[in-house]
């Protein structure tokens, strides 16, 4: 039973909930789903828990370093749990442990270098006699609520910069994949955390909003569609929030790219996880003077990826989250193509497993062009000027990261300003992400960052104190 963590004990909820292999459909363990009334208990139990435990920068450098090398131990065992949960291939379970790991010891490593700065408060006359400095103070209970295409390594960019930052957590992960957020909370309280300063709520949306009405939390992290952020931010009010939103990314090749390694990352990232992250190319766009050779070694590429039973070592793209998600995909693709697009390969269904899709001759106002469709469908299109692809990509709600490939120096610079995006990666595909780094976007993409250093800074109030002497 994935039981709720609150003030210390597991504990049952107010039903269950059936859970599932995502691809084989057998039987994995019961979720216990919370009440409402467990869900204010939890909030009073993780602000008495926070009142009570000052842990020291040291402190959460321990946790958090002993809690990475815990999940390293039972890799094996969080990857058939995010496996099972997920549906996703070994490819991407390794690479989402393996990322775990690192963002734990980032985190645990910058919780030793939470600083404020010095004042100058003699910069102004008359003040010769009297100092200023900033510290930086924990805000209180911060509140994370997950998605289920990255049930640990995402989970983990919100409570690891929490705990880092001296705060309690309240953890709400997705019902579709709570049993790798259960391991990962036993981690935690192994490496040391005091038990109270982590809760663990499982359930729908009922459960979000209940949190998101509680004044007393602090803090929200959030990643999700842009319809929930939306509405977390609302019930948010003057509270302060981290929202990582949707997308429909885009990225450029230019005439001048390295054509064999554009393809490789294009593919890459617009199949892993079965298309299934919100930076996932959705939208290509190709210099029309390469755009025959590009297309040629793109649609071998995509061909060649092996799609089906994630258990079997050599897939790449295993099933989407549901055959209802599938289907939603198809439906987009047939209605395209029934308006003139044309599927250069993919177009098929297998219960919940949609074949890798390319497109061709898509139109801007085609749903698979203007609306996220979170499956793996890249649609191609042709440009002459970059300009024109700029405006292209820019022209969406949407701004969490864009690729661009270019061997122009000028051109690699003068994207990062032209292309309105949170993040711009040059010689990569708009889903390339290093766990360091910041991470965040614009528009309705939202605002705020993860990324160890970032996240923390935003979990904590910046206090001035200053001395007279």
């Amino acid at each position: 039973m994935a039981k709720l963590l609150i003030a210390g004990q597991w504990v049952h909820g107010s039903s269950e909930q059936q859970m599932t292999h995502r691809y084989s459909g057998e039987a994995l363990d019961k979720m216990a789903v919370a009440s409402v009334e467990q869900v204010a208990a939890a909030v009073t139990a993780a602000q008495a828990a926070f009142d009570a435990n000052a842990l020291t920068p040291s402190d959460r450098y321990h946790i958090l370093s002993r809690a990475a090398a815990l999940v390293q131990e039972r890799r094996e065992q969080f990857m058939g749990l995010v496996s099972a949960e997920t549906g996703f291939p070994r490819v991407d379970v390794e690479n989402e442990v393996g990322r775990t790991v690192q963002t734990l010891q980032l985190c645990a490593e910058e919780a030793r270098r939470v600083v404020g700065e010095m004042v100058p408060m003699d910069a102004a006359p008359g003040l010769k006699d009297r100092i200023g400095f900033t510290v930086m103070v924990p805000l209180g209970v911060v509140c994370a609520i997950t998605p289920f295409n990255s049930p640990l390594n995402v989970v983990v960019h919100k409570v690891a910069p929490a705990v880092a930052a001296g705060n309690a957590v309240i953890l709400k992960p997705s019902e579709h994949v709570p049993l790798t957020s259960v391991e990962l909370c036993k981690v935690l309280i192994e490496a040391g955390l005091p038990p109270g300063l982590i809760t663990l709520l499982h359930g729908g949306p009922q459960i979000g909003r209940a949190l998101v009405a509680d004044p007393r939390i602090a803090f929200y992290a959030f990643t999700g569609s842009t319809r929930v952020g939306k509405e977390i931010q609302a019930g948010a009010g003057l509270r302060r929030t981290q929202l990582e939103l949707g997308s429909i990314a885009s990225t450029i090749v230019c005439e001048d790219a390295d054509l064999r390694a554009a393809v490789a990352k294009c593919v890459s990232a617009g199949f892993r996880k079965a298309g299934q992250v919100c930076t996932s190319v959705q939208r290509l766009y190709v210099q029309r003077g390469i755009a025959s050779d590009f297309t040629k070694q793109l649609v071998a590429a995509v061909r060649s990826l092996p799609y089906g039973d994630p258990s079997k070592p050599e897939t790449i793209v295993g099933p989407m989250l549901s055959v209802e998600h599938a289907q939603r995909a198809l439906d987009w693709i047939l209605e395209a193509q029934a308006a003139g697009a044309e599927v250069l390969c993919g177009g098929t269904r297998t219960g919940a497993v949609l074949a890798p899709t390319l497109l061709a001759n898509v139109r801007d106002d085609m749903k698979v062009m203007c609306q996220e469709i979170f499956a793996p469908v890249m649609c191609l299109n042709e440009f002459d000027d970059l300009q024109q692809a700029y405006d292209a990509a820019n022209a969406t709600p949407f701004g969490l990261a864009a690729g661009l490939f270019t061997s122009n120096v000028g051109i690699a610079l003068s994207a990062g300003r032209k292309l309105r995006f949170g993040a711009v990666h040059i010689n990569e595909a708009s889903s390339a992400r290093v766990d360091v780094m910041p991470f965040g976007g614009v528009k309705d993409s939202g605002f705020g960052r993860e990324g160890p250093r970032y996240a923390i800074k935003e979990m904590m109030e910046e206090r001035l104190l200053t001395i007279r002497y």
